[in-house]
């Protein structure tokens, strides 16, 4: 028996101000295009289960293009192979906060799809020897994980963050996993979504990532691929039978690419200007509609504010997005006799966060770097400010 694994479509995703000829946000449009690709070839295999492990969308109330978009696709796939069992769950970024609002996905039982939403359900194929839990988001408790005893395949689907395995903050809080509640009971597989690079947890446990960059740092994600040595995004073929396991990448709609940096300590404007122009002169490909990040290091804030602005805009208008990312030089300076050096900001924050107290329950580890991420994304924000061209 073979299974297909997607999750994190985040269908409805919109990013930056272009647009497509007609109107659509062209990053939303990309992701919409990267799904279709990927139904195109869920549809080539012809699997016997199709499991989608959350986050459909991207917001609990997508936009109608989305909604359109994503119910042709679902009906596309249940048409073309009316003997796949296809179960759905929710994500932590699609079930809304108040009970009063509905959720989207259900319209999609229409289709003939096993839609889980609100709480745990064991859903039974006797036909195929077939039992699958369906964990959908959850705020309350952790469910039981059991695996069912009567049935010879056992598939678990779950949308969480499973316990020492996120890289990197989430935008949005999921339900937490501890590993040790994976390996209690026997499953076939266990289709897990919410973190965006594929990874394997256990031997018969994956995520399978997401289809597009996404997330709040899509930058995480490509170091991420690359220490794993991933090409990029895609889903998971997995037989149970033989405990095989496929990864199906599908190429991204539209490059990401991330510069070599650029060490700016002791340069002028001037001299940055020429380092800057150079580093996407030697891309490959060049930069045009792609989305582009050049970080620039050791750059005070003076120096920012001096960069030609004619050739900030040339380089905005040839990508899709490009991002300069300026990184102030640490502040240091001696103190006391002894020729020492007060902490930098960063040192700061991460010697208080590794002696405050804090409750048993809470990860130190995650803590810190947390607040570090924090304290980027402020840095980041305040040096995109200084970098806004001035005539």
């Amino acid at each position: 028996m073979r299974l297909v694994h997607l999750a994190d479509l985040h269908l409805g995703f919109r990013q930056y101000h272009r647009l497509t000829p007609t109107g659509i946000n062209q990053r939303e449009a990309d992701v919409a295009h990267a799904f279709r690709r990927a139904i195109d070839r869920v549809i080539e295999l012809a699997p016997d289960v199709v499991v989608i492990a959350g986050d459909v969308f991207h917001t609990v109330r997508p936009m109608n293009p989305a909604i359109i978009d994503a119910f042709t696709q679902f009906a596309r796939l249940t048409a073309t192979l009316p003997d796949t069992i296809v179960v759905m769950i929710a994500g932590n970024h699609d079930r809304p906060r108040s009970t009063e609002t509905g959720c989207i996905l259900k319209l999609f039982s229409k289709l003939g799809i096993h839609v889980i939403v609100d709480e745990p359900k064991r859903l039974a194929f006797p036909d195929r020897d077939l039992s699958i839990l369906a964990v959908p988001d959850l705020t309350g408790p952790r469910p039981d994980l059991t695996s069912d005893p009567t049935a010879r395949y056992n598939v678990l689907v779950m949308h969480g963050e499973v316990e020492g395995v996120m890289s990197h903050g989430g935008d949005r809080a999921a339900m937490e996993i501890p590993r040790a509640a994976l390996t209690q009971s026997r499953w076939s597989y266990i289709a897990l979504g919410h973190y965006h690079v594929h990874q394997r947890i256990e031997d018969n446990a994956y995520y399978s990532g997401s289809l597009e960059y996404t997330s709040t740092n899509p930058w995480s994600e490509l170091d991420e691929e690359a220490r794993l040595r991933l090409p990029g995004k895609g889903f998971i073929e997995y037989d149970l039978d033989e405990a095989e396991h496929t990864f199906h990448h599908i190429p991204a709609s539209r490059a990401l690419v991330s510069l070599d940096s650029i060490a700016a300590r002791g340069m002028s404007a001037t001299e940055l200007d020429v380092a800057i122009r150079k580093a996407c002169d030697d891309c490959e490909g060049g930069i045009e509609e792609k989305i582009v990040r050049l970080v620039v290091r050791d750059v005070p804030r003076h120096i920012v504010r001096e960069l030609d602005s004619r050739l900030l805009r040339e380089l905005k208008r040839r990508a899709m997005h490009f991002h300069l990312d300026t990184r102030r030089p640490d502040a240091t300076r001696p103190i006391g006799l002894a020729g020492g050096r007060r902490p930098t900001l960063v040192e700061t924050v991460t010697a208080y966060l590794q002696r405050r107290p804090l409750d048993e329950e809470l990860d130190r580890a995650s803590l810190v770097h947390l607040g570090l991420d924090y304290l980027k994304q402020a840095d980041d924000m305040d040096a995109a400010a200084a970098a806004v061209p001035r005539e």
